[in-house]
């Protein structure tokens, strides 16, 4: 019989004990802060109806990668962010919700796209998002990002400093409308300006050319990333209006407390459905990693499931980009999280068995991680080659002196050194 492959598909993530460890310790540490920072956790279906996720006038790139199939009449799709089920969320539960209403999600996401370093089609993100109804003050934009600051800043051990640059979708709004350009038009130089770090000057020059075929506009534009956005004051109200939110916006970050945040126009997020500021997060120690934490405001986006209006602001970390990637690079040192068990339990033999089990059970109790080996009649050789390869800090020997008189031996895996005692006193060493 043919053997079937075991490798996962292209894109997909599958780790290793100390790798799965390593990544939950980290998750659990940035969970902690969003529950301290007063986000209720949500786990929301990760399969959307198709409705819910496409929406054909407001195509963007992501609809390319969705994976969408049908079962029966319904036709369904994998969730590819969290802020549009969300969206479909709270619409749903308007009566049951306080406003401003704070969420976070930690799961896992899709997208088919093509695998490279920090990218996959199956990927972890966490989520926080702060919506409210008709209205939703700036300082909530400043808030998720301190959260997201406050978040990345409980992992720096393993990512290093970070750093925030932030962008204004209405600035761009307001200069397309100031010359003039068609809806079209704004469109194509929105991804095109999305894609501006990744393209040089030249590239980018000669791509806005081909947009826009008019020369005074294309240097207004590329004179943004040159000069800043000071010679447009005075150009037009709705130009004034954005580029005042802008610079008050980053005095609010200021009082917030966060650090290293700079105005970057370039920042403007691919997902179409950003309306407002918008931000990304860049760890200081491995650019090449690219956006860490991103996101912005939305205000229309809840339409597609209320009448009533619902403004929100929220962000997602790249959870799978961050850590993985990084495991990969062979930036993170595994040897700490290789050694989860305290005690490995060996019976010798399997009249030992009753007693070893007494043993574990009052071990898991005091919270203390042991296994036991249950092949009791293999030899001390096998039983103790089975400690060492499961990094047990300690080994519990229980063989017919111990059962006999209600004692343990323990051995220190490390040391070397046993000794034979009560249960009590070494859970005293183990604790």
């Amino acid at each position: 019989m043919e053997l079937k492959p075991t490798k996962p598909l292209s894109g997909f993530i599958e780790l290793l004990p100390a790798q799965q460890r390593f990544v939950d310790t980290c998750a659990a540490r940035m969970l902690n802060v969003l529950r301290a920072c007063g986000f209720s956790y949500l786990d929301l279906p990760a399969i959307e109806r198709a409705e819910v996720l496409t929406d054909k006038d407001n195509w963007d790139e992501i609809e390319t990668q969705m994976y969408l199939f049908q079962k029966g009449d319904t036709k369904m799709g994998l969730r590819y962010d969290g802020t549009v089920g969300l969206s479909r969320y709270v619409a749903g539960h308007l009566n049951d919700l306080t406003f401003p209403f704070r969420a976070s999600q930690y799961s896992k996401r899709y997208r088919g796209e093509r695998k490279q370093r920090g990218r996959f089609r199956e990927f972890y993100q966490m989520d926080m998002d702060i919506m409210d109804i008709n209205t939703l003050s700036t300082n909530y934009d400043a808030e998720i990002i301190s959260v997201i600051q406050r978040t990345l800043n409980s992992v720096s051990e393993f990512i290093g400093d970070n750093y925030v640059l932030v962008g204004s979708r209405p600035f761009w709004d307001a200069l397309f409308d100031y010359l003039e350009l068609t809806e079209e038009q704004k469109k194509e130089v929105f991804v095109l300006i999305d894609k501006r770090d990744k393209i040089s000057d030249q590239e980018f020059a000669e791509w806005l050319s081909d947009i826009l075929k008019n020369e005074k506009k294309e240097n207004e534009i590329k004179s943004v990333f040159i000069d800043g956005y000071s010679k447009f004051l005075n150009k037009s109200d709705n130009l004034d209006g954005a580029i005042s939110e802008l610079t008050d916006f980053m005095k609010t970050l200021d009082v917030f407390g966060v650090k290293n945040a700079k105005i970057d126009l370039s920042i403007t997020r691919g997902l179409a459905y950003y309306t407002g500021l918008v931000f990304e997060f860049k760890l200081a120690s491995y650019p090449e990693l690219g956006t860490a934490a991103g996101g912005g405001r939305y205000a229309n986006l809840v339409e597609k499931f209320s009448k009533t209006k619902i403004i929100g602001v929220g962000a997602a970390i790249g959870f799978s980009r961050i850590f993985v990637a990084l495991m990969e690079m062979g930036k993170i040192d595994l040897s700490r999280f290789e050694q989860p068990v305290v005690a490995a339990v060996l019976p010798m033999g399997n009249l030992s068995v009753p007693f070893a089990m007494s043993v574990v059970n009052t071990l898991r109790d005091k919270n203390i991680t042991a296994v036991a080996y249950l092949n009791a009649d293999k030899k001390f050789k096998n039983q103790i080659e089975y400690a060492n390869k499961i990094n047990a800090k300690y080994s519990v020997i229980i063989g017919e002196t111990e059962v006999e008189n209600q004692l343990v031996t323990i051995k220190d895996m490390g040391a070397g050194t046993q000794q034979t005692i009560s249960l009590n006193d070494a859970i005293k060493i183990m604790e």
